[in-house]
């Protein structure tokens, strides 16, 4: 079953609302929030566990890690919003972050990359979900800081996107469980990504039901449908075509925060990007032909209508003929005179139109 076409495509928050840069000519690492206020406070959550315990926390001041911090388990650090630049730079100073890491956690228009450090592997990606009520894109920008004995993790709001990494830890899955800091990058990455397949099967859906739409209706507005599906489209390759470039030369390089065992996971997520990317190429491709398919509609109605109007102009070509004979005003025209002249026309008339309706038909023009 087709489903309904809804008279507009939700167009995308990040595209009706653009977001202010910073300042030109500032220096290298110049702290300055570029997004919007998504929530009300900053939010600490810390995750501390090893094979034998897990414990979960809220925290309000980064001075109470420390003690998970110098134990020998592992801790990851979830950061809710980004507005509040002075509570971050306390949580930044205490990690020792880069200031060009400081200033890409802020710049929320930053490029999904992969950069090393030398103490530290910074990942920035854009964390993407398709909101069922709307059907708009949700975009949030997600950075994440791989250090020796923790992850830092930073999130513009507090939408549960790492819900199902906590589930695992609470389930004790072993290898999550026992493997160090990198592989919970891993799962956080992979997590961000399993997200990307779901907007891939609802931009699926929304462009299945627009060609549906198109086959069986020529609205004015569904060039801009599709415009709009494009930019989707096009947002969305442009936010996972950099991951893949960067994630590629991360695994090409030997990182000692990275174990070689682990790199085969880092690796399985490089392939689903490259399958997102052949899926999106695909899906760009049958954008282009909607909107050719579309002007071909609108061609082949137009043709009809000519055809129609063609049709009943010719079939009135050889009456208007005989109308124009016996509408001159000539003295002297015999049949003028003959009682049944008058019927006589109208038979002529009726006879040749029946035959060019008959090879019209015969000739499938009808």
């Amino acid at each position: 079953m087709v489903k309904k076409l809804s008279r507009r495509i939700p167009v995308p928050h990040f595209l009706r609302h653009r977001k202010h840069s910073k300042k030109p000519g500032q220096a290298p690492g110049t702290l300055h929030f570029t997004g919007e206020k998504r929530i009300e406070n900053i939010q600490m959550n810390l995750c501390d566990y090893d094979v034998h315990q897990l414990g979960e926390f809220d925290i309000s001041d980064i001075e109470e890690s420390k003690p998970y911090l110098e134990s020998p388990s592992k801790t990851w650090i979830n950061v809710l919003g980004l507005h509040d630049v002075e509570k971050l730079k306390e949580i930044w100073g205490y990690f020792g972050l880069h200031p060009l890491i400081q200033e890409d956690i802020l710049n929320t228009n930053q490029r999904a990359k992969i950069e090393e450090y030398p103490d530290q592997v910074f990942f920035v990606l854009r964390m993407m979900s398709i909101v069922e009520e709307t059907g708009e894109l949700n975009v949030e920008q997600v950075s994440i800081v791989l250090s020796e004995d923790s992850v830092l993790s930073f999130q513009e709001d507090d939408f549960p996107i790492f819900e199902p990494v906590l589930h695992r830890l609470r389930n004790n899955a072993p290898r999550l469980r026992k493997e160090g800091p990198d592989y919970l990058a891993y799962a956080l990455l992979d997590t961000v990504v399993d997200h990307y397949f779901k907007v891939m099967e609802r931009l699926g859906d929304e462009i299945e039901v627009l060609e549906e739409h198109i086959l069986t209706n020529v609205d004015d507005d569904i060039p801009e449908q599709i415009h709009a599906l494009r930019r989707k489209v096009l947002y969305f390759r442009k936010a996972i075509w950099p991951l893949r470039d960067s994630l590629n030369n991360l695994l090409r390089e030997e990182s000692p925060l990275i174990n070689e065992d682990n790199k085969i996971y880092f690796r399985d997520v490089h392939d689903h990007l490259v399958q997102i990317i052949d899926g999106i190429e695909n899906y760009r491709d049958m954008i282009i032909g909607m909107l050719d398919m579309y002007m071909s509609q609108v061609s082949n109605k137009m043709n009809e209508v000519m055809k129609v109007l063609t049709i009943i102009a010719t079939i009135f070509i050889p009456l208007t003929f005989l109308a124009g004979i016996y509408g001159m005003n000539f003295e002297y025209m015999p049949e003028l005179s003959v009682r049944w002249a008058y019927p006589a026309v109208w038979v002529v008339m009726i006879i040749t139109t029946v035959f060019m309706l008959i090879y019209f038909r015969k000739k499938k023009w009808l």
